[in-house]
């Protein structure tokens, strides 16, 4: 009993230590700045599913897919890192990028629009990136159906205190005001930059290391 409790502490710090909800708290205030208190609720609850549902996809079946499709981690991880650093740089400048921007023709769709941020980039790639993928499927090979359940537990346990740290967030949107979360988007898209040029990195370092 205190080895399988130990093995599911071990995995759940384990996805805490790279999903880091703390951190991803001000990324996600910075992304929803312009949303309303139910729209913020709604778009963490989509994004946390969102992310729990591709992480027990690649649990089971992470490895069939890359073979299927001929994808590598590297090249996975290249691309999200891409995709973050482009968005961060965006928010960096004052804007809004335009993967969760919403233009004229969204107007009437407003939940729609706010939705949207959810899936790309909050699911993809932040919560549920390179790193947490590579994770999830380091402690779900490792065994059989044991370390298979283990690994989707602590992962959607984890996901639920994800969500109340984002939720909490929304009174730290009410105290900070406009000018506060202006400052909070441009560190926010800084640091995306930042990680999305980690991730980049890292990328590129695996495909070297492939190559040899």
């Amino acid at each position: 009993m205190e080895n399988i409790t130990g093995h599911i502490l071990a995995v759940f710090m384990g996805f805490f230590a790279i999903m880091n909800p703390i951190a991803n708290t001000p990324v996600f205030l910075g992304l929803t700045a312009n949303d309303t208190p139910e729209q913020r609720k709604r778009v963490a609850a989509k994004a946390l599913l969102t992310t729990v549902v591709i992480i027990v996809v690649f649990c089971l079946l992470g490895k069939m897919i890359f073979e299927l499709f001929g994808i590598t981690l590297p090249a996975f991880r290249i691309t999200g890192g891409i995709l973050v650093a482009l968005i961060g740089y965006q928010m960096l400048h004052g804007n809004q990028s335009n993967v969760h921007q919403t233009t004229s023709e969204d107007q009437k769709n407003t939940m729609e629009s706010a939705l949207s941020v959810a899936v790309t980039p909050l699911a993809i790639p932040i919560l549920g990136g390179p790193g947490t993928i590579a994770t999830a499927m380091n402690y779900a090979s490792t065994g059989g159906v044991v370390e298979i359940v283990v690994t989707i537990g602590a992962f959607s346990g984890l996901c639920l205190i994800t969500y109340g740290f984002f939720i909490f967030g929304q009174r730290l949107v009410t105290f900070l005001g406009s000018g506060g979360l202006s400052v909070i988007t441009r560190l926010m898209g800084l640091i995306l930059a930042v990680i999305g040029v980690q991730m980049l990195i890292g990328g590129v370092t695996g495909a070297i290391e492939m190559a040899r």
